[in-house]
């Protein structure tokens, strides 16, 4: 997958190993502001022609953001470390 020195990547990839082909695919993998670190699958169709499936885009981010958090499960928002509610 694409080199991103340019933004805050955690050393080791995540590697995506496909069972039908044999082939394996490294992704790069962001550390998160707030929460867990994201899998970068900007390219995944462009590498390995497959798209992701994530009904009810529950485990998506649209964005990349260092100043808010969102977790709708545990109802948490903030803005710059505060609840939003403050």
């Amino acid at each position: 997958m694409a080199d991103y020195k340019d933004i805050d990547t955690i050393e080791k990839p995540f590697t995506l190993f496909n069972n039908e082909s044999g082939q394996s695919y490294e992704i790069p993998v962001l550390k998160g502001t707030e929460g867990p670190n994201v899998l970068d699958i900007r390219n995944l169709y462009q590498e390995t022609g497959m798209f992701t499936y994530d009904p009810g885009y529950t485990s998506t981010a649209s964005c990349e953001s260092s100043i808010t958090y969102i977790d709708g499960s545990k109802g948490i928002l903030l803005h710059r470390g505060y609840d939003i509610q403050e």
